[in-house]
C-alpha cells in the first residue's frame, strides 16, 4: 500500500467509568479470544503506562504501543494506527482512568479517530442504575462513537438480565461476565505486577478469554466485527517516520538495565535509539557483575524498592556504574533508575538499604502516591514530553539543574520533577517519552 491510502479496519475503545472497572481485564480477554482464533490483532494502551501494556502483549502476541494526543502526539497517534489497519483483523485501544478524565482523554482520542467506545461497567452493586451510567457515559458529550456496554463481576444469569433490561437500547449489550478470582489481575503499589513476573499469566488469561466467549461481544463472527469499521488517514511523510531520523547516535552503544528492578520501557524509545542509529544492549543489575561494553547508560525506571537487598549487594556493578562515570560516559536515570543511584533507600517498612551511592542523599518510600501526571522538559533547547508517577521522595543536597512542566504551562516554569547533573550522570523522576524529540535525546547519550 501506498502512504497515502486510508485503510480501514474493525477498531474498538475499551473503556470504562473510573479505573478498576475491568477494562484491562475486558481488552486482555478481547485479545486473546481474537488471537487464539488465529487473527491478526493490535492492542494500544491509551496515555502512560508500563504494566498494562505487558499483559496485552501477551494476549496479542504482538507489541504494544502507547496512543495519547499529548505525550506521544496526534502525529504518532495517526502513523500508528494507520500502519495497525494495514497489518490487523481487529484494533483494540485499552482507555485510561474513566472514560472521560484527563486532558487529553480516552474519549477524545476516540472522538478524534472515531474509534467505537465499549464501556466495562463494575455492576456488581447496582440494577437500573446501569442503564442509566451507559446512558450517561454514551450521551453525555456529542459525536462520542459507540459499540455498547459490557457489565463486569455480575452475580447471577437473572441480575446479568436485570441488568439488560435496564438499558434504553437493548442493542447495546453486549454481555457480562461474572464474579470470579480467576479473572483478577495481581496488583501492587504501582498498578498490576508485570506479567513476566506472574507463573499462571496465560492461564489467566485464557480463563478470561473463555469467559468472554459465551457473551454477546465474544461470539461475533469477523463479519460481525466490521459494523465496527474505522477508517483510518494515511500520515503525511513527516508524521512520525522515524526511518527519516538523522542517525546521531551511529557508532554509540548504549546499555540498557532491563530485568525485574528495571523493567519500566517504552518499546518506542527502544525504536526511537534505534533509528538515531545506537547499538543496543541489555543488561540485569540484578545479576550483571558490571556493565556491557558502552558509551551511554540508561537505568530506566521499575521496583528496585522490591530488589533493594540484591542490588546493594551487587558491588561490582557499583563499582563498574562508577568508572563509566569516571571517565565521563553518560548515564540517563529515570525514576527507578535514579531511586538506585543514592546512597540510601528507605523502604515503607522502615527498612533502610545503602545503594550505589553515586548521587548524594536518600529516597524514602512512601505509603501513597508522591507524584502522578504528564509532564515536559527542555533540553538542550528541545522539549522532551512524558510524565511522572512514583511512590518515592528523595532529598539531597544536589540543586536541580533543570524543572519539568506539565501541559499547558510554559516550558520553562519548572515547577515539576528535578532533573539533577552530576557530572556526566543526569537523574529524574521523569519518565521520558523519546520519539517526542529525539533531538534531546542524542544529548542525553551524548551526541
Amino acid at each position: 500500500m501506498s502512504l497515502g491510502e486510508r485503510r480501514s479496519c474493525p477498531a474498538l475503545l475499551v473503556a470504562a467509568p473510573a479505573s478498576g472497572q475491568g477494562k484491562t481485564t475486558v481488552a486482555v480477554a478481547l485479545a486473546r479470544l481474537h488471537a487464539r482464533q488465529g487473527r491478526q490483532v493490535r492492542v494500544f494502551k491509551c496515555g502512560p503506562d508500563f504494566l498494562d501494556p505487558g499483559w496485552l502483549a501477551l494476549a496479542s502476541a504482538a507489541p504494544v504501543h502507547s496512543l495519547d494526543l499529548w505525550m506521544t502526539g496526534e502525529r504518532d497517534c495517526v502513523a500508528r494506527l494507520w500502519q495497525a489497519a494495514g497489518e490487523a483483523d481487529l484494533v483494540i485501544v485499552e482507555g485510561v482512568m474513566g472514560l472521560f478524565d484527563g486532558q487529553p482523554s480516552a474519549a477524545d482520542l476516540a472522538r478524534r479517530f472515531g474509534l467505537p467506545v465499549l464501556a466495562v461497567v463494575d455492576a456488581s452493586a447496582m440494577a437500573g442504575t446501569f442503564g442509566a451510567l451507559a446512558f450517561g457515559l454514551q450521551h453525555y458529550r456529542s459525536g462520542l462513537p459507540w459499540a455498547g456496554v459490557l457489565a463486569n463481576r455480575v452475580g447471577s444469569e437473572r441480575h446479568a438480565g436485570m441488568l439488560r433490561d435496564a438499558l434504553p437500547d437493548p442493542r447495546h449489550w453486549l454481555g457480562a461476565l461474572p464474579r470470579n478470582p480467576a479473572f483478577a489481575l495481581p496488583e501492587r503499589h504501582l498498578g498490576l505486577v508485570a506479567a513476566t513476573e506472574s507463573a499462571d499469566a496465560l492461564t489467566r488469561i485464557d480463563a478470561m478469554a473463555d469467559a468472554l466467549a459465551g457473551t454477546p461481544l465474544g461470539q461475533m463472527t469477523a463479519a460481525e466485527l466490521r459494523c465496527w469499521n474505522v477508517e483510518f488517514e494515511a500520515p503525511t511523510a513527516s508524521d512520525g517516520d522515524a526511518a527519516a531520523l538523522t542517525p546521531l547516535l551511529q557508532g554509540k552503544t548504549v546499555a540498557i538495565a532491563r530485568d525485574a528492578a528495571f523493567c519500566f520501557i517504552y518499546p518506542a524509545n527502544l525504536d526511537c535509539l534505534r533509528s538515531l542509529g545506537a547499538q543496543l544492549v541489555f543488561f540485569s543489575p540484578l545479576e550483571d557483575a558490571q556493565l556491557p561494553h558502552c558509551d551511554a547508560v540508561w537505568l530506566p525506571g521499575g521496583y528496585p524498592e522490591l530488589h533493594a537487598s540484591q542490588l546493594a549487594a551487587n558491588h561490582g556493578l557499583r563499582d563498574s556504574l562508577r568508572r563509566h562515570v569516571d571517565l565521563d560516559r553518560p548515564v540517563w536515570a529515570e525514576c527507578g533508575g535514579m531511586m538506585a543511584l543514592f546512597e540510601q533507600l528507605r523502604t515503607v517498612d522502615g527498612q533502610d538499604h545503602a545503594l550505589w551511592g553515586l548521587l548524594p542523599g536518600r529516597v524514602t518510600m512512601q505509603p501513597r502516591l508522591a507524584a502522578l501526571g504528564p509532564q515536559q522538559l527542555v533540553l538542550h533547547g528541545r522539549v522532551l514530553r512524558g510524565h511522572t508517577f512514583h511512590y518515592s521522595t528523595c532529598e539531597t543536597p544536589l540543586s536541580a539543574s533543570a524543572r519539568t512542566s506539565p501541559p499547558g504551562t510554559p516550558e520553562t516554569a519548572g515547577r515539576g520533577e528535578a532533573l539533577f547533573e552530576c557530572g556526566s550522570l543526569r537523574a529524574s523522576y521523569f519518565h521520558a517519552w523519546f520519539p517526542s524529540s529525539p533531538q534531546a535525546v542524542t544529548g542525553l547519550f551524548g551526541a
